[in-house]
């Protein structure tokens, strides 16, 4: 079966509400898919299980989904993940009872701490069948603790509960989500029977009282969702005049993103942006600030700063942030429409809860400063250093080579890949859009959230994807690999392998005796060849920058390939450490 199912069109009719069904289980779950339909769901993660059979047919059944199959639970969570992150629409998981469900917990705290809407569909045992030994039975309800911004027990499906029950509890759910966007949570108590008999039923007596909602495609009673407005902030007509910086953190919105570029320009405010923020490749970033930080004239020159403007969170850049720790700013504000603190270290002043669009439309500026030279002509000669120390090849010359080469979307993933592809940009073209998991950082599920991205591509587009990993993490969720052959456009991942969690030699873990290796690095002495057999996916191990490149255009347009790139486990700690130490003598 494949995993991906288009519909005709975005706004496909769906026909009317049948009245024949399996069983009263049917009916609800039919009830639960078609409300979620007609409030904007399109794409729904499935895996199988005997449990879950009335979502699994009701999905199946209805022509609007496209629907994305996966037999690993953790996967499935993560690939309906970065399907929502990539479409930036809500996308439902079914999935069946049991251990089944605990498996989705690692997707659905990432997608809490980013604010992703996911709706997760479990399937569970009857309230009789709980704490008794029944076969493949746990505890499932509030299962995800307070992670779900709505979540609700479901009762076993029961004709004296009108069907507006089911329908009002999904147009609720999905107001809340709207509000604060993250995971809802239905755990649907089914009890036998699971399955069709010889003959359907007829239930049109018990939605009768559904009345128009049966032949419209309309919602049962929407909640009108209100968009967020940034007042005007009277500091502003003062606050602009100052010496500024703008800091741009995680902003998924590329249209977004340019509007805090621009207003940057406007400015004439330096322009600090991270990897996640779309506006990492732009000319006017300043994109060497990572390692600029290393320089102490750089530092100096940055420090004459009086407020800062920040738009998005999570940074990447651990010297950005204690930069922005230690400094003693005047005032700070953040900008995002993300309702939570995102405030670590307790400095920020005015947290505005909007776009960067509605902060810029709503605080015109008046007066532009003249542009800071010192301070790109500083960053410069950080990058003269960098070309330098990434011309062999090596992570660092393989991430910087990268940079240029870069087609079509972008994932990349925790620990040293997503650190040194911040570290390490270039100016130009970029990526149309990158994405990554830096809620809860986790190395797990990235293979199977860069799938989920690469499907949410606009039908019809032929873009690729690249995924960035290390080796640990690829370790992690090898069964996603399986989904990877599925893949409709061209999709490369580049596999840094540098045998074990070598980022530990750049943390202060003591070395002596076995500690170090036998503990934190835990060398595997692994290659991946054989596991992209495996799956049938086509290999490449360059040994050079130019077979490196040779091998990653041709895979931008060749279906799915794995590229390896074996490095000595000591090598990026080694590169970045003199790499900081020469920019640092400058």
């Amino acid at each position: 079966m494949p995993t991906h199912q288009e519909p005709t069109s975005e706004e496909f009719a769906c026909p009317p509400f049948s009245s024949q069904h399996a069983t009263f289980n049917h009916v609800w779950s039919s009830l639960l898919l078609e409300e979620l339909f007609r409030l904007g769901v399109r794409d729904i993660a499935l895996a199988p299980g005997s449990r879950s059979a009335p979502l699994t047919m009701a999905a199946a059944a209805h022509q609007g989904f496209r629907r994305h199959l996966h037999f690993d639970e953790r996967g499935l969570g993560f690939m309906a993940l970065g399907l929502a992150k990539g479409s930036n629409r809500p996308v439902a998981v079914i999935m069946t009872s049991g251990t089944a469900v605990a498996n989705l917990w690692p997707a659905v705290a990432e997608a809490q701490l980013t604010g992703v809407p996911l709706i997760i569909l479990s399937a569970d045992r009857p309230p009789e069948l709980i704490d008794n030994g029944a076969n493949q039975a746990i505890d499932q309800q509030g299962i995800f603790g307070r992670y779900p911004v709505y979540q609700q027990n479901l009762p076993s499906p029961t004709p004296t509960i009108p069907a507006a029950f089911v329908l009002s509890s999904v147009d609720q759910a999905l107001a809340k989500q709207a509000l604060t966007p993250g995971v809802v949570h239905f755990n649907c108590m089914y009890p036998e029977p699971l399955y069709p008999g010889d003959h359907y039923q007829d239930f049109g007596d018990y939605l009768a009282p559904l009345g128009d909602w049966l032949n419209s495609h309309r919602p049962w009673s929407p909640w009108l969702a209100i968009e967020p407005t940034c007042p005007p902030q009277p500091e502003w007509r003062e606050w602009q005049h100052k010496r500024g910086v703008i800091v741009a953190g995680r902003i998924t919105d590329p249209e977004q993103a340019q509007a805090v570029a621009a207003l940057a320009q406007q400015l004439g405010w330096p322009l600090l942006a991270d990897l996640q923020s779309q506006i990492r490749f732009d000319s006017r970033n300043l994109i060497h600030m990572d390692l600029a930080l290393n320089d102490p004239a750089f530092v100096a020159e940055l420090g004459r700063a009086k407020v800062l403007l920040q738009f998005g969170a999570r940074l990447v850049s651990k010297r950005l942030g204690q930069f922005i720790k230690h400094h003693p700013w005047q005032d700070y504000w953040l900008v995002d429409p993300q309702p939570a603190r995102l405030d670590p270290d307790y400095r920020l002043r005015n947290r505005l809860l909007c776009s960067a669009s509605a902060f810029a439309a709503a605080h015109p500026v008046t007066t532009a400063q003249a542009p800071w030279h010192r301070l790109a002509e500083l960053q410069h000669h950080a990058s003269q250093q960098i070309a330098a120390a990434c011309e062999g090849f090596s992570e660092l010359g393989v991430c910087h080579r990268l940079n240029s080469l870069i087609e079509g979307q972008l994932f990349v993933g925790n620990s040293m890949p997503a650190r040194l592809m911040d570290m390490l940009g270039e100016t130009g073209k970029g990526p149309s859009r990158v994405m990554t998991n830096r809620g809860a950082s986790g190395i797990d599920g990235l293979i199977a959230t860069a799938y989920g991205f690469a499907q949410s591509a606009r039908p019809g587009s032929d873009e690729p994807t690249t995924l960035l990993l290390g080796d640990l993490s690829a370790l992690h969720d090898l069964n996603s690999l399986a989904l990877l052959g599925k893949a409709s456009r061209p999709l490369v991942v580049i596999l840094l392998n540098n045998d074990g969690g070598s980022i530990f030699r750049m943390l202060p873990v003591p070395t002596e005796g076995e500690l170090l290796e036998s503990y934190y690095r835990l060398p595997h002495g692994l290659g991946f060849e054989h596991a992209a057999a495996m799956f049938g996916l086509g290999y490449r191990a360059p040994t050079t920058l130019a077979e490196f490149e040779h091998d990653y255009r041709t895979a931008l347009k060749d279906g799915v390939t794995l590229i390896e790139i074996r490095v000595p486990s000591e090598q990026v700690a080694d590169d970045l450490k003199a790499l900081g130490g020469a920019i640092r003598e400058l």
